[in-house]
């Protein structure tokens, strides 16, 4: 009964850091790794995305600025295609101006930080962009098929302006946790996104949820190709000939030839012998 209490307390503790283990002990020592070699150059897209959406949050509630933010950035789901092509990569840094700005920066901190020092940044801007591009979609999608349709929604749902890094701080989420096998953390922000459809029907909700299936469908497509890769049937890849090494050419009547089953180098200083001229001691 002396050591109860404390082994009590300390069993939740112990599952706890398993877990912890289990789940992100692939991904914080990864990132922090790369952290530490290359400082600052490991996150350039996580301190311009910073500095933009700042910037933006500036630039938009002023008077003579705000209109150039929303002619370059502002997406909406009744412009013409071309025109949310071009808008959509300034458009993931253009903040809500009915948020916080310090939530949007955290969010680009610490999911944008963690993708980008374990997935490079061609690979976390890629991602990004996707998700983007599948919500922007969905809005052009829900216009089509009108309010009683599959997944339409309400005309003045679909008037607001489209912009901010929500769905691609989801749809990364989601990505790093699906590479690193961490499939609690996927399967909890897939569910999270869900119960926020179903609670609070809007356009935004609905695109993280667009986001988050096709960064699904990209990881379950990314699988089938490993899986095709590692097949033990498959024949293995022919790797290039080697090229015989370069060796110095005899020159003169005194060069030495190698004699048969002797290495090179030391072949090279022994005298020539012929069968009828053995060599004499």
């Amino acid at each position: 009964m002396r050591g109860g209490g404390p082994s009590r307390v300390g069993a939740p503790a112990g599952r706890l850091r398993r877990f912890a283990a289990g789940e992100w002990g692939a991904v914080f020592p990864a990132a922090w790794r790369r952290l530490r070699a290359r400082g600052a150059r490991a996150v350039p897209l996580t301190l311009a995305g910073c500095v933009g959406v700042l910037a933006l949050q500036l630039l938009q509630h002023a008077p003579r600025t705000s209109g150039w933010v929303d002619r370059l950035g502002g997406v909406y789901a009744t412009s013409p295609w071309w025109q949310e092509l071009l808008r959509t990569p300034l458009s993931v840094f253009v903040p809500d101006p009915s948020l916080p700005v310090w939530g949007l920066v955290l969010q680009l901190v610490v999911v944008f930080g963690i993708a980008e020092t374990t997935l490079r940044t061609p690979r976390t801007l890629a991602i990004a962009l996707l998700a983007t591009l599948a919500g922007t979609c969905f809005a052009r999608y829900s216009l089509w098929i009108g309010p009683h349709g599959f997944l339409g929604l309400p005309p003045h749902e679909l008037r607001v302006r489209d912009t901010g890094p929500s769905a691609a701080v989801v749809a990364l989420g989601v990505y790093t946790a699906c590479r690193y096998r961490a499939w609690f953390t996927s399967a909890a922000i897939a569910a999270a996104m869900v119960v926020e459809v179903l609670y609070v029907p809007n356009l935004a909700g609905y695109e993280h949820l667009a986001g988050v299936a096709v960064i699904l469908a990209l990881t379950a497509a990314e699988a089938a190709r490993r899986r095709t890769a590692d097949r033990p049937g498959r024949p293995p890849t022919p790797s290039p000939p080697r090229s015989a090494p370069d060796r110095p050419p005899a020159v003169g009547p005194s060069a030495r030839r190698p004699t048969a089953g002797t290495p090179w180098p030391v072949a090279r200083f022994l005298p020539r012998t012929s069968p009828g001229n053995p060599r004499r001691p």
